[in-house]
């Protein structure tokens, strides 16, 4: 017996558009496997899907002792990723949502940039993200993560298009409605954007996360101090701005759940 069932949403992006072309993405390691371990540990049981029912991709560049706490840490992170049944029997979002979302008691999107590639305009994302917001389920998203909950806007990707466009105004019009209006969260700001394109991409980005989560009516709040822990509760969304911040909102997500479960 276990708690009930956690879904942990992955992305299969594999490349990320930028100003000149494209570089190589993924989801970040830490991000992904440290709230899945926390949510294994506290009883509850993690399902992994994705747009395309395959896994996700691990962005080489978290493929590192770096974002854990030691290398002993990191090699059991990696391990987990690799050989953890959870991570492995992967489903396809669009088969969770035929299915029925009402066994889920909660929600969780790692990040990595690549989340700005599909889950932001994912559809099957947006019925999930509806559903948990209707049903006041916990709704945990880290790092970049957060972005995917613009899937929930109607029209997801032309909300996307306006804004790699610099159509500020056209993306607001279209998020008109969005169930996430005036709900306080958290992004990896465009401070920390700003070193990652300078030092990991090398590369600029065609918008920042926080200016397309306050156009669809976000209360983005970050912390100023750089790539330090932050999470913003609101309500039932629960988000992270950065990869320090894996603990903390693993730790949020479980006491949210707990607390609604109990």
């Amino acid at each position: 017996m276990t708690k009930g069932k956690v879904l942990v949403i992955g992305s299969n992006a594999t490349r990320l558009d930028v100003q000149g072309g494209t570089v190589e993405t993924g989801q970040y390691l830490n991000e992904t496997v440290v709230p899945a371990m926390a949510l294994a540990e506290a009883g509850y049981e993690v399902v992994l899907a994705t747009p395309h029912g395959t896994r996700p991709h691990i962005d080489p560049l978290s493929d590192t002792a770096d974002h854990f706490e030691n290398e002993a840490a990191y090699r059991k992170g990696r391990a987990y990723f690799d050989g953890d049944p959870a991570m492995n029997a992967v489903r396809k979002l669009g088969e969770i949502v035929a299915e029925g979302l009402d066994d889920y008691v909660g929600f969780f999107v790692p990040g990595g940039h690549a989340p700005i590639v599909d889950l932001m305009q994912d559809r099957d994302l947006g019925e999930i993200l509806r559903h948990a917001h209707e049903a006041g389920k916990p709704t945990a998203l880290l790092c970049h993560g957060p972005i995917a909950v613009a899937a929930a806007i109607g029209d997801a990707p032309a909300f996307r298009a306006a804004m790699v466009a610099g159509q500020t105004g056209k993306a607001q019009e279209l998020a008109q409605g969005w169930p996430y209006a005036g709900y306080s969260m958290t992004v990896f700001s465009p401070e920390e954007e700003r070193i990652a394109e300078e030092h990991l991409l090398h590369a600029k980005l065609h918008f920042d996360m926080a200016d397309a989560l306050a156009a669809a009516g976000g209360k983005v709040v970050t912390r100023e101090s750089a790539f330090a822990p932050h999470v913003v509760v609101d309500r039932e969304l629960i988000t992270g701005q950065n990869p320090a911040s894996d603990h903390a909102l693993a730790s949020a997500l479980v006491k949210a759940l707990d607390a609604r479960a109990g």
